[in-house]
Order: C-alpha cells, then structure tokens, then sequence
C-alpha cells in the first residue's frame, strides 16, 4: 500500500465496493439455484414467482455493470423456455 492518503482512501474504498459486489454476485447464484430447483420438480407457479424475481435482479445489475447484458438476457431466455414447457399446476 502506498504512503499517500488518497490511494490509501482508493485501496479501501475499493475492497468495500469488491465485497458489495462479491455479496451481489452471491444473490445471483442462489436466485438461479432456487429457480433450477423449482423448475426440477416441476412447480410452476413457484418458478414463475421467483423467475419474475431474478429477472428484476438480473436487469438491476447489468445496469449497474455487474454482469454483462447479454448474459443476463441469455439467463433469462433459458429460464423462460423451462417455464414455459412446464405443464400447468392445478
């Protein structure tokens, strides 16, 4: 680490922002699982609810930058096409 208080400031800030992100990346991952799971056992309804939630987190952050917009468009599509073949839960 340097002497000067700015990058020391810089450095800091910096390993914060890394942990939010990390933490961010995190919710992503376990949304996804949770989704995977739900299309597994074949509950419709579950799997619509927590789609149209990681859909709205995917959309957040590859605004923000912390995944790339065309890797949350490829996830969603991939979630909606499992969705979709689903048969209706009655």
């Amino acid at each position: 680490m340097s002497n000067i208080k700015s990058s020391k400031k810089h450095a800091i800030k910096s390993q914060k922002l890394r942990m939010i992100n990390a933490s961010r990346k995190t919710m992503i991952r376990t949304l996804i699982k949770k989704v995977n799971s739900a299309i597994f056992i074949k509950d419709k309804v579950l799997s619509q609810q927590l789609w149209v939630q990681l859909q709205s987190i995917l959309d957040k952050f590859s605004r923000k930058g912390l995944i790339h917009k065309n890797k949350a468009a490829r996830y969603k599509s991939k979630f909606y096409f499992k969705i979709k073949s689903l048969p209706e839960s009655y």
